[in-house]
């Protein structure tokens, strides 16, 4: 297949938020397939410059946006001067991306949840009426609908929400990231969709500690004899923290020290107060760890280093994930990835399309069992059982998580509108 020139699309691609991490995957993999190059258009961007289109309006803190949300979420209705501001956006917008088109003169359009969860309504519009009006091929990436969101119940953009996440037009791929978005895709909206889930390098080694990140346990406070048990994600009351502090208390041990990631903040900082006053409660030592973690390494304005996800990652002894939702689950791979046994717990997507794999993963389902727990515990001090297990754990996810898969669907999706 000859190479093309393919625009990704979206509010945001910067950072290690779940779309932008795979949709680096999905253009690494184009250009390993046949030397497809990507270029991007989002509001804020981390991409090469060179490649990229940077519209901040498209970016859905932009004041503009905000405003409208304010007057659109959570009301049955919505004012003349708001629709009008919502059109003046959206036309902006499409000015906007019609001149990223020409300016990279693109082949095919990857619009990345863009229309699919209405975080910014005129964008998901604009994209939807420029494919609309050019019949460019595009294959629409959709992580979260907005029927999977509480907040995008009973809102005033009922119309918009039919016409364009996702809209339904010929030109028009979709892939989503399970099963149940599949078959509800399918219910709601009479649209068919291709099935594939976030993947990973299997094929390249992960990172080991190197020369700057070998000081990081000592540098966040760890002696050289206790257990990182890391919680690798945001603070927000959906990943299920409490069980973790739980765990922590339950195996009993002061050498046990959970470790945060990821900072509070998307939804308010109350959750943050509760866990803290949990933890000292249960006796838990645990360490928020945010300042010290960005997505780049650097030294801060006090001198000290700031390591990555990926520094961190191998210090890990074990890995908690006990979400209550994930649209699949990134930290998952992630630990597998790095060959780090982790405890979950049996969300909806993990239990109806991962686990019947044959992952080995301590489960629970809302409740930490003393079972649980003593599996955890070998897990942690049984090194051949632990080995055994990140091993098998390992080969699953390499057959049905790895770049192989998404390079066998994309080719094929590309070949529907491109040709062999």
């Amino acid at each position: 297949m000859a190479s093309s020139k393919i625009g990704f699309i979206s509010t945001r691609f910067a950072g290690t938020d779940g779309v932008s991490l795979e949709s680096a995957k999905w253009a690494q993999v184009l250009w390993d397939m046949d030397r497809h190059v990507s270029f991007w258009y989002a509001g804020r961007l981390d991409r090469a410059p060179e490649a990229s289109w940077c519209v901040p309006e498209a970016y859905f803190t932009h004041p503009a946006n905000v405003w409208i949300n304010q007057r659109v979420l959570g009301r049955r209705t919505r004012s003349r001067v708001v629709t009008r501001r919502i059109r003046e956006l959206a036309d902006f917008l499409k000015d906007s991306l019609y001149d990223f088109m020409e300016r990279f003169d693109l082949d095919l359009l990857i619009p990345q949840n863009v229309l699919t969860i209405p975080m910014h309504i005129p964008l998901g519009l604009a994209v939807t009426e420029l494919i609309a009006e050019t019949g460019i091929p595009s294959i629409a990436h959709h992580h979260d609908f907005y029927w999977e969101r509480v907040r995008f119940q009973g809102t005033s953009i009922d119309d918009y929400l039919d016409s364009a996440f996702p809209p339904r037009l010929g030109s028009i791929q979709h892939v989503v990231i399970n099963q149940g978005q599949r078959e509800e895709l399918a219910w709601r909206k009479g649209i068919p969709a291709v099935l594939l889930p976030n993947v990973f390098d299997f094929e390249q080694p992960p990172p080991q500690i190197d020369h700057y990140s070998s000081d990081l346990r000592q540098e966040i406070g760890l002696e050289p004899d206790d257990v990182m048990i890391l919680q690798p994600t945001r603070i927000v009351p959906r990943k299920g923290i409490e069980h973790a502090i739980k765990m922590v208390q339950m195996l009993g041990d002061p050498r046990y020290k959970l470790v945060i990631s990821h900072d509070a903040g998307d939804e308010g900082f109350d959750y943050f107060h509760v866990l803290s006053e949990l933890a000292h409660e249960a006796g838990v030592d645990i360490r928020f760890i945010s300042t010290r973690i960005g997505e780049v390494r650097q030294i801060d304005v006090e001198g000290r280093k700031i390591y990555t996800l990926w520094d961190l990652y191998p210090h890990a002894d074990f890995v908690t994930y006990f979400s209550t939702y994930e649209g699949f689950g990134n930290a998952l791979l992630e630990a597998i990835y790095f060959k780090i046994p982790l405890a979950i717990n049996r969300y909806e997507i993990f239990a109806r399309d991962i686990e019947p794999l044959g992952l080995r993963i301590p489960t629970i389902d809302n409740l930490v069992t003393r079972r649980v727990v003593e599996d955890v515990r070998q897990l942690i001090e049984d090194r051949a059982y632990r080995q055994q297990t990140v091993d098998h754990n390992y080969s699953i996810a390499s057959r049905f998580f790895s770049y192989a898969v998404a390079r066998r669907k994309l080719n094929a999706l590309i070949s529907n509108f491109l040709g062999d």
